[in-house]
């Protein structure tokens, strides 16, 4: 795939160097120059003002600011240059590791967030991966797959909120904090538990994920139950999962149960983005000192042996557990904080994980004359 600028013109002899400096400014989830990850899709010159565009294939919209910056000062040292103006983008293109079924209505990726048991604070990591990822700019829904156990409601302060149908087919989903949300929370009462066996569970995610009116979305985050069932083989079998997030933290049972989870989607054929290890220490509020009571480095050494990466470690902190319990989540309620800063990596990370999955196009830029 070969990507032309006809209605640009750019001097030949400043071509080459606006290129190796493009190219020098190596993105760090991408591990490449702009040019050579295919995100540079427009370079005009007018006067002595160059115009550049920039596509991202993952959302990183808190470091635009940052970027332009940096790439304003390499460009500087070009005397025909005195003027940057650069235009920066993120489109994610619609991409499953299931080829064999057809995608989602409206829905470009879906990536499920799994663990291999519960307690590890898998559904918190759902929701704020979710919220992080549109804090970058992402346009994002979440399904609460836990069938069981719903807790997506109440995490997102919506517990109230209940479906409606008006042509008796296709469900409205509920919006809070920007995102899109299903769950089957939202159609039970206060209390109530569906007591359901393992087929009627996994039919009525198929129930939730397809019969729900999607907003156009980039990606779909699926809070999965914990193990490795029938709801996890349902979704393998017949959605195009894009990718899968593996939750767990440093005790050594809670990785044991996240390598079977590894192994699960290794077996379906869906990669496995990255590894998110909770409770990985704690930092004393009085004096700052750092104690890991779970254990040290369970995460990156199972991201070792299993060769994926380990895309965040998150403090225990009482707080993240506090704004879930009120429905307000930390990347939302408290955006500056630390802890909503080591999410928003962590979505830029798994964003560039994903695009890394796809197969790039060979870019070649040609320049035309308008004179």
């Amino acid at each position: 795939m070969s990507i032309s600028y006809p209605d640009y013109q750019l001097d030949e002899q400043l071509l080459a160097p606006v290129l190796s400096i493009l190219d020098a400014h190596q993105d760090p989830y991408l591990n490449k120059g702009l040019v050579a990850a295919g995100c540079v899709v427009k370079l005009a010159i007018e006067g002595k003002r160059l115009l550049l565009g920039l596509v991202y294939p993952y959302p990183c919209q808190t470091l635009y600011r940052d970027t332009v910056m940096d790439i304003t000062k390499k460009l500087a040292v070009l005397d025909a240059i005195d003027e940057v103006e650069c235009e920066i983008d993120f489109q994610p293109k619609v991409y499953s590791a299931i080829t064999s079924v057809a995608p989602i209505t409206n829905v470009k990726q879906v990536i499920v967030v799994a663990s291999g048991k519960g307690g590890v604070g898998k559904s918190t990591t759902a929701v704020n991966l979710a919220l992080a990822l549109k804090a970058e700019g992402a346009e994002v829904g979440i399904l609460d797959a836990d069938i069981y156990g719903p807790s997506i409601p109440l995490m997102l302060g919506i517990p109230n909120f209940r479906p409606q149908s008006p042509d008796g087919k296709i469900m409205t989903a509920a919006h809070a904090h920007g995102i899109a949300a299903q769950s089957i929370g939202f159609m039970l009462g206060d209390g109530e538990a569906a007591v359901w066996r393992g087929p009627m569970a996994a039919g009525a995610l198929v129930q939730l994920l397809n019969e729900t009116q999607w907003p156009e979305l980039d990606y779909l985050i699926i809070d999965m139950p914990p193990g490795t069932g029938d709801i996890q083989l349902t979704l393998s079998q017949k959605f195009p999962v894009s990718g899968a997030v593996i939750v767990t933290t440093p005790q050594d049972i809670a990785l044991a149960d996240a390598q079977k989870g590894i192994t699960m989607f290794n077996k379906v054929q869906i990669p496995v983005l990255g590894i998110v290890e909770n409770m990985s220490f704690h930092l004393c509020p009085e004096c700052g000192h750092k104690e890991h009571p779970f254990g040290t480095h369970g995460g990156s050494k199972i991201a070792e042996r299993y060769n994926v990466p380990l895309l965040g470690a998150l403090p225990l902190n009482i707080n993240i557990r506090e704004s879930m319990d009120v429905g307000a989540p930390c990347v939302v309620k408290e955006p500056e904080s630390e802890v909503a800063g080591i999410y928003r990596e962590i979505a830029r990370k798994l964003g560039a994980e994903l695009a890394l999955q796809q197969v790039k196009p060979t870019v070649s830029i040609s320049i035309s004359d308008d004179e």
